[in-house]
């Protein structure tokens, strides 16, 4: 008799759904519409992952971009490490390959009741099912005089595309023994180690070609993610270039000028010849029209089936959704749209459905050949998702495993897209 790994009982009980759709479409049942709203990571997975089910079902993604540029190694880019080129990527394999219809445009208006998607052209697309991958948006009033105008003199780069761009034009011209501003989020947010990999890196291209610069962490928190890892790497690499202010020392970020590149602290009032401004997060504002969130901010979902709690028969992943200890992540928006296909499929053949296999992982880099990583297993547990496993890199690792992380992370970045767009 067969022993069963968890992953392999996973993947059968994903199979005998995606069986049973393509029995549906043999015996000439209509063909179920499923709607995808987002084309980042969770909405390109779950719509590639349905449209597995081999024409048993009618899959659209709806995306206003072309192209897709991942916010995660972004960091590497404003370091010149990489290209921006190896950071995007197409929806042509998943239209050719899945036979997903790809609509380049964007939603507009959900009609729960209806079971229509409005789209910017004016077209109604109905579902049987809807995905909604929208991402997230910045809390307006959180940072007084921060909005869309300021963020151009001083963006945030945390929707990966042009404002990462213009970041990394204004680190290039910015003065050797210039200030370099980031103001880290408080939580929660899209990628908890993203602001200090991003002192980190920029640090590293600040070494080589700005040695007299120094970069200035204006925090919300007190504490952050793998802090310890952070700073022993600061202090290895970087030394006496990063300043980390906690919130308790500042009193926290109060307000921007743009014109003068100031941010304003219950405390004291800094200058920065380039500011990196990353505000309170939330979810998209089409999840806040539709009315699929709650006073947090963010969507409430069913941890088995990632259907909202508070309308039937849309579903969310990613960024915006409450996903109990799940972070706010790349793979993690993997992992639950997954779930959330498999879910879909046996809900729509009445085949038997099984706890979703949810996981986290990650490379965070602390210069070109010191990256840490972290992995993560979750259960759902007491009506949420609570961590199951949890690895750390470790403070005590040497250099030769550090440099191998990094070796791991460019193979890890190149199966991970294309487990998403290829």
């Amino acid at each position: 008799m067969k022993c069963w790994t968890r992953r392999e009982f996973g993947c059968a009980a994903a199979a005998t759904c995606l069986a049973a759709l393509r029995l549906r479409s043999a015996r000439g049942q209509a063909k179920a519409r499923i709607v995808v709203v987002g084309g980042g990571i969770g909405g390109a997975t779950v719509a590639k992952y349905l449209a597995l089910a081999a024409g048993a079902v009618d899959v659209t993604l709806v995306e206003p971009k072309r192209y897709y540029t991942t916010c995660f190694f972004s960091n590497l880019y404003l370091a010149g490490l990489r290209s921006f080129a190896s950071l995007t990527h197409g929806y042509e394999a998943l239209a050719r390959r899945y036979r997903i219809t790809v609509r380049h445009d964007a939603a507009t208006a959900i009609d729960p009741g209806g079971q229509t998607v409005t789209l910017e052209s004016g077209t109604k697309l109905p579902y049987d099912r809807l995905v909604l991958a929208p991402g997230i948006a910045f809390k307006d009033g959180t940072i007084d005089g921060y909005d869309d105008a300021a963020a151009r003199i001083m963006p945030h780069a945390w929707m990966a595309g042009a404002q990462t761009k213009l970041l990394r034009g204004q680190l290039q011209e910015m003065k050797d023994g210039g200030v370099f501003v980031v103001v880290a989020p408080p939580e929660p947010f899209r990628c908890p180690p993203g602001p200090y990999e991003r002192a980190s890196l920029v640090a590293h291209y600040f070494k080589r070609y700005k040695p007299r610069a120094k970069i200035l962490i204006l925090d919300a928190k007190d504490t952050f993610f793998e802090q310890d890892l952070f700073q022993d790497g600061w202090n290895r690499h970087y030394p006496g270039m990063i300043e980390w202010l906690p919130a308790q020392f500042t009193g926290g970020v109060r307000a921007v000028d743009p014109k003068t590149r100031s941010i304003v602290t219950a405390s004291e009032t800094f200058r920065a010849d380039v500011a990196n401004v990353i505000p309170a997060q939330k979810a998209a504002q089409l999840a806040q029209q539709a009315g699929l969130t709650d006073g947090s901010g963010w969507c409430p979902v069913n941890p088995l089936t990632f259907e909202s709690t508070l309308y039937r028969g849309i579903h969310l992943v990613g960024d915006a959704v409450t996903a109990g200890d799940m972070p706010k992540s790349a793979y993690a928006a993997n992992s639950q749209a997954k779930a959330c296909a498999f879910a879909i499929a046996a809900a729509l053949t009445g085949a038997e459905r099984f706890p979703a296999h949810l996981f986290n992982m990650c490379f965070t880099f602390l210069g070109p050949e010191d990256a840490v990583s972290d992995a993560i297993s979750f259960k759902l547990a007491e009506g949420t998702i609570k961590i199951a496993d949890i690895f750390f890199s470790k403070l005590e690792e040497g250099a030769a495993i550090r440099a191998q992380a990094v070796r791991q992370a460019s193979g890890w970045y190149d199966a991970f897209t294309h487990d998403t767009f290829g």
